[in-house]
């Protein structure tokens, strides 16, 4: 395993911290026999290749060889392996939900990036940290704000195509033994639309093996198959609604409506709103690879797929849940809030609080009211703060409350 590493020019690729030949140590590690090893490997490969979830010139170069550890029984993790190449496939899943990834418009974007990619240095290797970082960075700042962009995007949409060529891969580890690889492949699936047609079959399959008797299945793989299928324009059939398990339910939901839009049936409305609203009972000893196993974080994104007719209700759900949530999760939802709150923009600079609209009003004070969605571990998140501002609110939740004041 792993022919040809040795053969590719690493010292000219670069990555995160500049020219990639520590890659191929990386990717050997994957392998070893240690779990310790293995683990420091990923979290090494992850920093380099896929950094605060950017990609690099190295990127693309590993992923054949994670392709080919995928497809020997004897590598170790492979649902790490798994998870590693659909985030260097579409970034962080929260960019690219409830839709799915945007692959013609990357493609449109990455036009020209190829020739701009080629006419760049190969990154500095000596030990002169400040040449280092002349070297790495002057070619892409030389370049206008449009030509960055070019290059970048050709740059994702390289390592997206390399993951792409997984896609056989991927499906047949749908019929591994182990139902948290399933779980990752059918993951890894949702995001190549190009490949649906043969990907959904697949699926399909999957989920009716899953469901078989006798066959050892859990309901978090089954969700996962659901929500990809919906992701690749199948919705999942109506029946799913019923299940006894709540999690499939919430699959169904969200698989449903990224199919269906506004013309979604009420049951699954109900469902959609139900969960995004955080009313539905918390589903323990299972998890989804989808939004780091946030359902109430999903469905409130996937309430903007419902059309203008449910506005109102999506909107009362996510403040039903926005006190309630924390970190990240706190982010999701608000930033779905803020979207039904500001359809036309952030409010302008100076906006008093007597001038905000219904909606606008309703958010600020159910934030000024509740703690939780502006910390993270227990510290103010700066994230939240950041977003708030941006939208023409507050920075925090005493100047929120010191705001609404003014017209009490």
């Amino acid at each position: 395993m792993l022919d040809g590493i040795d053969d590719i020019d690493w010292a000219r690729l670069g990555h995160a911290y500049g020219a990639a030949e520590d890659v191929p140590g990386q990717l050997r590690a994957l392998l070893s026999p240690d779990p310790a090893d293995r683990d420091e490997a990923l979290g090494d490969l992850y920093t380099n290749v896929f950094h605060q979830g950017s990609r690099f010139e190295a990127s693309a170069y590993a992923v054949p060889f994670l392709l080919e550890m995928l497809g020997d029984p004897a590598t170790p993790d492979p649902a790490a392996v798994l998870g590693l190449l659909s985030a260097l496939a579409v970034g962080y899943d929260e960019g690219v939900l409830p839709e799915g990834f945007p692959v013609a418009d990357y493609r449109r974007a990455a036009e020209g990036g190829r020739e701009l990619l080629a006419a760049k240095p190969p990154p500095w290797t000596g030990e002169d940290e400040s040449e280092k970082e002349y070297v790495e960075y002057a070619y892409v700042e030389s370049l206008s704000a449009a030509d960055q962009g070019r290059l970048w995007a050709y740059v994702e949409v390289a390592t997206y195509d390399a993951v792409r060529a997984g896609v056989p891969v991927f499906r047949t580890l749908l019929e591994h033994s182990d139902p948290g690889v399933r779980a990752v492949a059918a993951y890894t699936l949702a995001w190549f639309s190009e490949e649906a047609d043969g990907s959904v079959a697949a699926l399909g399959r999957a989920i009716d093996a899953a469901r078989a008797p006798g066959v050892a299945s859990t309901p978090g793989e089954v969700a996962t198959m659901l929500v990809a299928s919906g992701l690749l324009g199948a919705a999942p059939d109506v029946r799913w609604l019923t299940d006894p398990h709540p999690l499939v339910r919430w699959a169904a939901a969200v698989g449903r409506v990224r199919v269906l839009g506004a013309e979604t049936d009420p049951a699954t409305v109900e469902e959609l709103l139900g969960w995004a609203a955080g009313a539905a009972a918390p589903v323990e000893g299972e998890w989804v690879p989808i939004l780091g196993g946030d359902l109430g974080g999903y469905a409130g994104l996937a309430l903007r797929q419902l059309g203008p007719q449910h506005e109102d209700r999506a909107f009362d759900a996510l403040l039903d849940r926005l006190p309630t949530v924390s970190g990240e999760r706190s982010l999701t939802v608000l930033g779905a809030a803020l979207r039904l709150a500001f359809p036309d923009g952030p409010a302008a600079a100076g906006t008093p609080a007597a001038a905000l609209a219904p909606r606008q009003r309703r958010l600020a004070e159910v934030l000024a009211r509740s703690t939780e969605p502006w910390l993270i571990d227990g510290q103010e998140f700066g994230n939240v703060s950041m977003l708030a501002a941006e939208h023409g609110l507050p920075r925090s939740r005493q100047a929120m409350r010191s705001y609404l004041a003014e017209v009490q």
